[in-house]
């Protein structure tokens, strides 16, 4: 094969391009290129690290803050209770005293009419009985004729009263 014959002539030819090549690549490639990207590798693995610090940090800050509102809503959450709880055991006891003092004007006024009833009901008897008293006046003057007493008429009706 002729490539192989020829070989040998180009042999120290093709190494030394081979060995200029190679190193131009090396230092161009090695030591130009290499170093660039790396420290771009670096600062943007720095920039992560960086902006990862940064998001924890605002997490840790978000989560005190969203602590610190949880606590002020809890507390004026107690707090709204509490004024409710006052609220409404201030409108029972003002409720309570409405109440007793509304019971207080109905029981005056129904021992007020429990009264004139009552006196009333004296004032009927004694109509009743001298009602009584003169019929029966009128009765014993039709039937025998004689007049009696309205003393005694009188007396004689209340105790037909007394028992019945």
């Amino acid at each position: 094969m002729p490539q192989i014959a020829q070989l040998a002539d180009t042999y120290s030819s093709q190494i030394f391009w081979l060995l200029v090549f190679f190193g131009l690549v090396f230092f161009i490639v090695g030591r130009g290129m290499v170093p660039k990207v790396m420290d771009t590798v670096s600062m943007r693995d720095k920039q992560i690290s960086d902006d990862l610090s940064a998001a924890e940090a605002a997490r840790n800050e978000a989560n005190a803050q969203e602590e610190a509102w949880r606590k002020r809503e809890n507390e004026n959450r107690a707090q709204a209770h509490a004024l409710v709880h006052d609220a409404k055991t201030k409108a029972a006891h003002e409720t309570e005293q409405k109440l007793a003092a509304a019971q207080e004007k109905i029981d005056a006024r129904l021992a007020e009419a429990e009264a004139r009833i009552e006196a009333a009901r004296a004032d009927a008897a004694s109509e009743i009985q001298s009602v009584a008293s003169d019929a029966a006046q009128d009765i014993v003057m039709r039937l025998t004729g004689m007049q009696i007493a309205k003393d005694n008429a009188s007396a004689a009706v209340k105790k037909a009263m007394i028992h019945g």
